[in-house]
Formats: structure tokens, C-alpha cells, sequence
């Protein structure tokens, strides 16, 4: 069995659990993507059911760059402490391999201003 990191990712960046039927290279169409889509938000989302009306845009978050890294992050421990100003903290989550790319930053934008309930 292949350690976790070299399991494969499909569709819009679902990655391949022990016992679920795709490979590597595996071709899904619009809809099978789309529905491995929302069972992973699901999941993420109910991770942190405890956050309330935060728990989409932390579940969404924990979707990009994995619930541990949300646990520990500048966003999480604002909203423990009640601070809602959590815009710069959440749009800082834009590195790849450590470099900041504009394209994530956009991304985490559009999730802010799409997810973000005040």
C-alpha cells in the first residue's frame, strides 16, 4: 500500500481513499467530479460543524490545503477569540511549494467574498 502523499488526485481534487474504485489517470465526467466535490466539502464542512455559520468557508479552506493546517491557522484562532476580522488571515493561504501565487490569492478572494457570512 502507497503512503497517503502518492495517492492520486481527480476531478476537481478529490484524493484517492484506500478502497474507492479509481486509479491514477482515472477520467470522470463533469458530473462524477462534481459529486466527489460535494461529498469532500461535506466532510470538511461537518469537521467544523462547532464554528457555526464559519463552518462552510473552514470546511472550503480545509478542502485546499487540509483541516490540520486550518486547525493551526491565524483563522481559527481568531474566530476562537471572537475576532471576525478574519479577511487577510484567510486570503494569506496563497503559497505553493512555499511561493505566493496571485491565482490562490484569488481564489481565497472569491471563497472570502463568496462564503464569508458577517
Amino acid at each position: 500500500m502507497h503512503h497517503p502523499k502518492h495517492w492520486p488526485y481527480i476531478g476537481y481534487g478529490h484524493r484517492v481513499q484506500p478502497g474507492e474504485p479509481y486509479r491514477r489517470g482515472c477520467q470522470l465526467n463533469e458530473s462524477q467530479a462534481d459529486a466527489l466535490l460535494r461529498k469532500d466539502l461535506k466532510k470538511f464542512i461537518a469537521h467544523f460543524v462547532q464554528y457555526g455559520k464559519d463552518s462552510t468557508i473552514l470546511g472550503v479552506l480545509a478542502y485546499n490545503i487540509g483541516p490540520s493546517a486550518v486547525q493551526k491557522s491565524s483563522v481559527v484562532k481568531k474566530l476562537k477569540r471572537g475576532d471576525r476580522n478574519i479577511y487577510k488571515s484567510y486570503t494569506s493561504h496563497c503559497r505553493y511549494k512555499g511561493k505566493w501565487h496571485r491565482q490562490l490569492h484569488e481564489r481565497r478572494c472569491i471563497e472570502f467574498a463568496a462564503l464569508f457570512v458577517p
